[in-house]
Protein backbone atom coordinates (compact mmCIF):
# COMPACT_ATOMS: atom_id res chain seq x y z
CA UNK A 1 0.00 0.00 0.00
CA UNK A 2 1.26 3.25 -0.94
CA UNK A 3 1.45 6.64 1.66
CA UNK A 4 -0.26 9.57 0.00
CA UNK A 5 2.02 11.40 -1.81
CA UNK A 6 4.53 8.95 -2.42
CA UNK A 7 3.69 8.56 -5.57
CA UNK A 8 2.26 10.85 -8.12
CA UNK A 9 0.10 10.07 -11.35
CA UNK A 10 -0.11 12.98 -12.89
CA UNK A 11 -3.41 13.89 -15.47
CA UNK A 12 -0.23 13.91 -18.30
CA UNK A 13 2.41 16.15 -19.37
CA UNK A 14 2.61 20.29 -18.82
CA UNK A 15 1.77 23.05 -21.00
CA UNK A 16 3.07 26.88 -20.04
CA UNK A 17 2.91 29.97 -22.48
CA UNK A 18 3.68 33.57 -21.87
CA UNK A 19 2.63 36.84 -24.56
CA UNK A 20 3.04 40.27 -24.34
CA UNK A 21 0.42 42.45 -25.90
CA UNK A 22 3.01 45.31 -26.31
CA UNK A 23 5.46 42.93 -28.05
CA UNK A 24 8.06 42.88 -25.76
CA UNK A 25 10.93 40.40 -25.92
CA UNK A 26 10.78 38.13 -22.94
CA UNK A 27 14.00 35.58 -22.40
CA UNK A 28 13.38 32.79 -22.56
CA UNK A 29 14.68 31.55 -19.52
CA UNK A 30 11.79 32.83 -18.08
CA UNK A 31 9.32 30.03 -19.62
CA UNK A 32 11.94 27.54 -18.23
CA UNK A 33 11.96 28.05 -15.19
CA UNK A 34 8.31 27.98 -15.53
CA UNK A 35 8.53 24.23 -15.92
CA UNK A 36 10.43 23.41 -13.04
CA UNK A 37 7.15 23.44 -10.43
CA UNK A 38 5.49 21.06 -12.82
CA UNK A 39 8.80 18.44 -13.01
CA UNK A 40 6.61 15.86 -11.71
CA UNK A 41 4.14 15.87 -14.64
CA UNK A 42 7.16 14.96 -17.32
CA UNK A 43 8.38 11.75 -17.09
CA UNK A 44 12.01 12.51 -19.15
CA UNK A 45 10.43 11.20 -22.61
CA UNK A 46 10.07 14.51 -23.89
CA UNK A 47 10.26 18.42 -23.62
CA UNK A 48 10.25 21.22 -25.93
CA UNK A 49 9.53 24.87 -26.67
CA UNK A 50 8.73 27.80 -29.37
CA UNK A 51 9.32 31.21 -29.35
CA UNK A 52 7.92 33.85 -31.39
CA UNK A 53 10.35 37.40 -32.40
CA UNK A 54 13.02 35.29 -31.94
CA UNK A 55 15.12 36.19 -34.97
CA UNK A 56 14.18 39.60 -35.93
CA UNK A 57 17.33 40.11 -38.18
CA UNK A 58 15.52 37.06 -40.96
CA UNK A 59 12.21 37.87 -39.82
CA UNK A 60 10.78 38.25 -43.49
CA UNK A 61 12.54 34.23 -44.03
CA UNK A 62 11.22 31.10 -43.07
CA UNK A 63 13.51 29.34 -40.17
CA UNK A 64 13.72 25.83 -41.03
CA UNK A 65 14.91 23.61 -37.86
CA UNK A 66 16.04 19.99 -39.18
CA UNK A 67 16.89 16.79 -37.20
CA UNK A 68 19.51 14.69 -39.29
CA UNK A 69 20.21 11.31 -38.48
CA UNK A 70 23.75 11.63 -40.61
CA UNK A 71 26.61 14.06 -42.51
CA UNK A 72 25.14 12.07 -45.73
CA UNK A 73 21.40 12.67 -45.08
CA UNK A 74 22.03 16.45 -44.29
CA UNK A 75 24.03 16.69 -47.57
CA UNK A 76 20.71 15.21 -49.56
CA UNK A 77 18.51 17.96 -47.91
CA UNK A 78 21.10 20.98 -48.42
CA UNK A 79 20.93 20.33 -52.25
CA UNK A 80 17.32 19.39 -52.27
CA UNK A 81 16.71 23.21 -50.54
CA UNK A 82 18.85 24.97 -52.93
CA UNK A 83 17.33 23.83 -56.24
CA UNK A 84 13.80 25.05 -54.31
CA UNK A 85 15.03 28.26 -52.19
CA UNK A 86 17.54 30.90 -51.64
CA UNK A 87 19.14 29.72 -48.79
CA UNK A 88 20.91 33.29 -46.99
CA UNK A 89 22.41 30.98 -44.02
CA UNK A 90 22.67 27.75 -42.67
CA UNK A 91 23.97 26.56 -39.53
CA UNK A 92 24.33 24.15 -36.34
CA UNK A 93 21.48 25.42 -33.92
CA UNK A 94 24.25 26.31 -30.67
CA UNK A 95 23.69 23.92 -27.82
CA UNK A 96 25.47 22.77 -24.60
CA UNK A 97 26.50 19.46 -23.71
CA UNK A 98 24.40 17.74 -21.15
CA UNK A 99 24.70 14.49 -19.37
CA UNK A 100 20.77 14.76 -19.17
CA UNK A 101 20.28 15.27 -22.83
CA UNK A 102 22.00 11.71 -24.66
CA UNK A 103 21.83 10.88 -28.31
CA UNK A 104 20.97 13.98 -29.94
CA UNK A 105 20.89 14.05 -33.99
CA UNK A 106 22.25 16.46 -35.84
CA UNK A 107 20.23 19.60 -34.95
CA UNK A 108 20.76 22.50 -38.18
CA UNK A 109 18.57 25.64 -38.80
CA UNK A 110 18.39 27.26 -42.54
CA UNK A 111 16.97 30.45 -43.22
CA UNK A 112 15.44 30.59 -46.38
CA UNK A 113 12.71 32.08 -49.17
CA UNK A 114 11.23 30.40 -51.98
CA UNK A 115 12.58 30.91 -55.42
CA UNK A 116 10.09 33.05 -57.07
CA UNK A 117 10.70 30.71 -60.37
CA UNK A 118 9.63 27.74 -58.15
CA UNK A 119 6.29 29.30 -57.43
CA UNK A 120 5.94 30.58 -60.70
CA UNK A 121 6.10 27.16 -62.31
CA UNK A 122 3.85 25.52 -59.27
CA UNK A 123 1.03 28.23 -59.23
CA UNK A 124 1.54 28.50 -55.39
CA UNK A 125 1.74 30.92 -52.69
CA UNK A 126 5.21 30.62 -51.19
CA UNK A 127 3.24 29.47 -47.99
CA UNK A 128 1.45 26.46 -49.58
CA UNK A 129 4.59 26.06 -50.93
CA UNK A 130 6.50 25.93 -47.89
CA UNK A 131 3.74 23.40 -45.64
CA UNK A 132 4.30 21.25 -48.79
CA UNK A 133 8.34 21.41 -48.54
CA UNK A 134 7.69 20.01 -45.03
CA UNK A 135 5.39 17.24 -45.91
CA UNK A 136 7.68 15.96 -48.79
CA UNK A 137 10.61 15.80 -46.61
CA UNK A 138 9.11 14.35 -43.33
CA UNK A 139 7.88 11.46 -45.82
CA UNK A 140 10.59 10.72 -48.73
CA UNK A 141 13.70 11.95 -46.92
CA UNK A 142 14.98 9.26 -44.91
CA UNK A 143 16.37 10.47 -41.11
CA UNK A 144 14.93 14.40 -41.85
CA UNK A 145 12.42 15.96 -39.99
CA UNK A 146 11.78 19.61 -40.27
CA UNK A 147 9.99 20.28 -36.63
CA UNK A 148 10.30 23.85 -37.29
CA UNK A 149 9.40 26.56 -40.69
CA UNK A 150 7.75 29.51 -39.43
CA UNK A 151 8.87 32.80 -40.03
CA UNK A 152 10.65 35.31 -37.09
CA UNK A 153 9.73 32.02 -34.86
CA UNK A 154 11.71 28.45 -33.74
CA UNK A 155 10.75 25.20 -32.38
CA UNK A 156 12.74 23.51 -30.05
CA UNK A 157 12.33 20.00 -28.44
CA UNK A 158 14.19 16.67 -27.37
CA UNK A 159 13.61 14.06 -25.19
CA UNK A 160 14.68 15.00 -21.93
CA UNK A 161 12.73 16.93 -18.82
CA UNK A 162 11.97 20.46 -20.03
CA UNK A 163 14.09 22.25 -17.62
CA UNK A 164 16.82 19.96 -19.39
CA UNK A 165 16.01 20.71 -22.63
CA UNK A 166 15.69 24.60 -22.46
CA UNK A 167 18.97 24.57 -20.85
CA UNK A 168 20.55 22.22 -23.20
CA UNK A 169 19.12 24.61 -26.42
CA UNK A 170 20.41 27.65 -24.29
CA UNK A 171 17.22 29.45 -24.12
CA UNK A 172 18.53 32.03 -22.41
CA UNK A 173 20.00 33.31 -24.98
CA UNK A 174 16.91 34.06 -26.97
CA UNK A 175 14.26 36.55 -26.50
CA UNK A 176 10.76 36.65 -28.15
CA UNK A 177 7.63 37.84 -27.16
CA UNK A 178 5.99 34.80 -27.01
CA UNK A 179 6.66 31.73 -25.71
CA UNK A 180 5.05 27.83 -25.12
CA UNK A 181 6.64 24.78 -23.41
CA UNK A 182 5.76 21.64 -22.70
CA UNK A 183 6.96 18.46 -20.62
CA UNK A 184 5.79 15.26 -21.61
CA UNK A 185 4.21 12.24 -20.49
CA UNK A 186 3.18 10.00 -23.41
CA UNK A 187 1.11 6.79 -22.53
CA UNK A 188 0.46 5.56 -25.72
CA UNK A 189 2.75 6.66 -28.15
CA UNK A 190 7.25 6.29 -28.34
CA UNK A 191 9.25 9.01 -26.49
CA UNK A 192 11.43 10.35 -29.39
CA UNK A 193 13.20 13.62 -30.38
CA UNK A 194 10.67 14.11 -33.40
CA UNK A 195 7.75 13.19 -30.44
CA UNK A 196 8.24 15.47 -28.55
CA UNK A 197 5.94 18.61 -28.58
CA UNK A 198 5.42 21.84 -29.44
CA UNK A 199 4.39 19.95 -32.99
CA UNK A 200 4.45 22.89 -35.94
CA UNK A 201 3.93 23.98 -39.61
CA UNK A 202 4.26 27.18 -40.81
CA UNK A 203 3.73 29.38 -37.51
CA UNK A 204 1.31 27.50 -36.20
CA UNK A 205 3.09 25.99 -33.15
CA UNK A 206 0.40 23.18 -30.55
CA UNK A 207 1.62 22.10 -27.21
CA UNK A 208 -1.14 19.51 -26.08
CA UNK A 209 -1.73 17.80 -22.57
CA UNK A 210 -4.11 14.94 -22.98
CA UNK A 211 -5.24 12.25 -25.96
CA UNK A 212 -7.52 12.36 -28.50
CA UNK A 213 -9.78 9.98 -29.07
CA UNK A 214 -10.99 10.90 -32.33
CA UNK A 215 -7.30 10.46 -33.79
CA UNK A 216 -7.99 8.50 -36.83
CA UNK A 217 -10.77 10.05 -37.79
CA UNK A 218 -9.48 13.24 -37.62
CA UNK A 219 -6.19 11.87 -39.39
CA UNK A 220 -8.09 10.09 -42.29
CA UNK A 221 -10.08 13.50 -42.98
CA UNK A 222 -6.83 15.85 -42.66
CA UNK A 223 -4.39 13.55 -45.14
CA UNK A 224 -7.30 13.97 -47.96
CA UNK A 225 -5.80 17.90 -48.46
CA UNK A 226 -2.00 16.67 -48.39
CA UNK A 227 -0.90 16.47 -44.43
CA UNK A 228 0.97 13.60 -43.49
CA UNK A 229 1.25 12.61 -39.64
CA UNK A 230 4.75 10.69 -39.71
CA UNK A 231 5.39 11.99 -36.15
CA UNK A 232 3.82 8.80 -34.22
CA UNK A 233 2.22 11.46 -31.91
CA UNK A 234 -1.53 12.00 -31.32
CA UNK A 235 -1.08 15.72 -31.20
CA UNK A 236 0.60 16.14 -34.57
CA UNK A 237 -2.80 16.40 -36.80
CA UNK A 238 -4.15 19.12 -34.26
CA UNK A 239 -1.76 21.38 -35.80
CA UNK A 240 -2.80 20.56 -38.89
CA UNK A 241 -6.07 20.71 -38.39
CA UNK A 242 -5.73 24.05 -37.29
CA UNK A 243 -3.59 25.01 -40.37
CA UNK A 244 -6.45 23.65 -42.51
CA UNK A 245 -9.38 26.06 -40.70
CA UNK A 246 -7.36 29.27 -39.99
CA UNK A 247 -5.12 29.41 -43.25
CA UNK A 248 -6.91 27.16 -46.47
CA UNK A 249 -9.98 27.88 -45.29
CA UNK A 250 -10.04 31.14 -43.88
CA UNK A 251 -11.68 30.93 -39.84
CA UNK A 252 -10.90 32.94 -37.40
CA UNK A 253 -9.48 31.33 -34.14
CA UNK A 254 -12.38 31.64 -32.80
CA UNK A 255 -14.36 29.99 -35.16
CA UNK A 256 -11.76 26.97 -35.48
CA UNK A 257 -12.36 26.57 -31.59
CA UNK A 258 -15.94 25.77 -32.06
CA UNK A 259 -14.56 23.07 -34.70
CA UNK A 260 -12.39 21.36 -32.87
CA UNK A 261 -13.81 21.65 -29.39
CA UNK A 262 -17.63 22.21 -31.14
CA UNK A 263 -20.71 23.11 -28.58
CA UNK A 264 -22.79 19.98 -28.18
CA UNK A 265 -25.57 20.04 -30.31
CA UNK A 266 -27.87 20.84 -27.29
CA UNK A 267 -26.19 23.80 -26.56
CA UNK A 268 -26.50 25.06 -29.82
CA UNK A 269 -29.97 24.37 -29.92
CA UNK A 270 -30.68 26.16 -26.64
CA UNK A 271 -29.15 29.44 -28.32
CA UNK A 272 -31.41 32.04 -29.72
CA UNK A 273 -32.48 31.78 -33.69
CA UNK A 274 -30.01 34.53 -35.02
CA UNK A 275 -26.24 34.50 -36.66
CA UNK A 276 -24.40 33.22 -34.09
CA UNK A 277 -26.31 30.05 -33.72
CA UNK A 278 -27.01 29.54 -37.56
CA UNK A 279 -22.94 29.46 -37.75
CA UNK A 280 -22.18 27.53 -34.97
CA UNK A 281 -24.89 24.66 -37.02
CA UNK A 282 -22.91 25.41 -39.75
CA UNK A 283 -19.53 24.66 -38.46
CA UNK A 284 -20.63 21.63 -37.14
CA UNK A 285 -22.28 20.53 -39.96
CA UNK A 286 -19.52 21.48 -42.19
CA UNK A 287 -16.74 20.23 -40.32
CA UNK A 288 -17.66 16.90 -38.17
CA UNK A 289 -14.42 15.12 -38.86
CA UNK A 290 -12.46 17.97 -37.61
CA UNK A 291 -13.88 17.41 -33.99
CA UNK A 292 -11.68 16.69 -31.26
CA UNK A 293 -12.80 14.50 -28.41
CA UNK A 294 -10.71 13.03 -25.56
CA UNK A 295 -9.39 15.40 -22.79
CA UNK A 296 -7.11 17.65 -24.07
CA UNK A 297 -5.83 21.67 -22.97
CA UNK A 298 -3.48 23.15 -26.01
CA UNK A 299 -2.00 26.23 -26.45
CA UNK A 300 -1.52 27.23 -30.42
CA UNK A 301 1.10 29.45 -30.95
CA UNK A 302 1.15 31.66 -33.74
CA UNK A 303 2.59 34.76 -35.67
CA UNK A 304 1.50 37.52 -32.97
CA UNK A 305 -0.59 36.09 -30.73
CA UNK A 306 -1.62 32.52 -28.43
CA UNK A 307 -4.88 30.73 -28.06
CA UNK A 308 -5.69 28.43 -25.22
CA UNK A 309 -8.44 25.97 -25.29
CA UNK A 310 -9.69 22.85 -23.23
CA UNK A 311 -12.01 20.09 -24.32
CA UNK A 312 -15.21 20.93 -23.72
CA UNK A 313 -15.77 19.05 -21.03
CA UNK A 314 -12.27 20.15 -19.26
CA UNK A 315 -11.05 16.98 -18.75
CA UNK A 316 -7.70 18.43 -18.52
CA UNK A 317 -6.50 21.42 -16.00
CA UNK A 318 -5.66 24.70 -17.54
CA UNK A 319 -5.63 28.21 -15.95
CA UNK A 320 -4.72 31.61 -17.05
CA UNK A 321 -3.38 34.94 -15.34
CA UNK A 322 -1.97 38.12 -16.18
CA UNK A 323 -0.18 41.22 -15.15
CA UNK A 324 -0.05 44.42 -17.00
CA UNK A 325 0.50 43.75 -20.94
CA UNK A 326 1.33 39.72 -20.21
CA UNK A 327 -0.61 36.71 -20.08
CA UNK A 328 0.23 33.43 -18.80
CA UNK A 329 -1.41 30.15 -19.24
CA UNK A 330 -0.21 27.29 -17.55
CA UNK A 331 -1.69 23.61 -16.53
CA UNK A 332 -0.71 24.79 -12.66
CA UNK A 333 -1.19 27.80 -11.18
CA UNK A 334 2.39 27.55 -9.35
CA UNK A 335 3.58 28.07 -13.27
CA UNK A 336 2.07 31.28 -13.74
CA UNK A 337 3.32 32.62 -10.20
CA UNK A 338 7.11 31.52 -11.06
CA UNK A 339 6.76 33.74 -14.58
CA UNK A 340 5.10 36.24 -12.61
CA UNK A 341 4.01 36.15 -8.34
CA UNK A 342 2.23 39.33 -9.07
CA UNK A 343 -0.51 37.73 -11.54
CA UNK A 344 -4.37 38.74 -11.18
CA UNK A 345 -7.52 37.32 -12.43
CA UNK A 346 -6.14 34.05 -12.27
CA UNK A 347 -9.11 31.52 -13.30
CA UNK A 348 -9.37 28.46 -15.25
CA UNK A 349 -11.73 29.02 -18.74
CA UNK A 350 -14.80 27.04 -19.07
CA UNK A 351 -14.39 23.96 -21.65
CA UNK A 352 -13.93 24.76 -25.22
CA UNK A 353 -13.85 28.39 -24.62
CA UNK A 354 -11.34 29.49 -26.14
CA UNK A 355 -9.00 32.39 -24.64
CA UNK A 356 -7.27 34.40 -27.67
CA UNK A 357 -4.58 36.48 -26.88
CA UNK A 358 -2.98 38.77 -29.66
CA UNK A 359 -0.15 41.47 -29.80
CA UNK A 360 -0.68 45.06 -31.06
CA UNK A 361 -0.79 45.51 -34.48
CA UNK A 362 2.84 46.36 -35.67
CA UNK A 363 4.33 45.55 -32.34
CA UNK A 364 6.45 42.33 -33.39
Amino acid sequence: MYKEGSIRIPSGCAIAALISREGRRVSGETIVEAMRPMHDRSNGLGGGFAGYGIYPEYRELYAFHFFFDCRDTRKSVEAFLREHFEVVKGEIIPTRKMPEITDEPLIWRYFVTPLPSVLANLQLDEREFVARTVMKINTEIDGAYIFSSGKNMGTFKAVGFPEDVGRFYRLEEYEGYSWTAHGRYPTNTPGWWGGAHPFTLLDFSVVHNGEISSYDANRRFIEMFGYKCTLQTDTEVITYILDYLVRRQGLSMTEAANVIAAPFWSTIEAKPDGYEKDKLRYLRTVFPSLLVTGPFSIVLGFSGGLMALNDRLKLRSMVTGEKDDMVYVASEEAAIRVMEPGAVNVRAPAGGEPVIVTVKEGAF
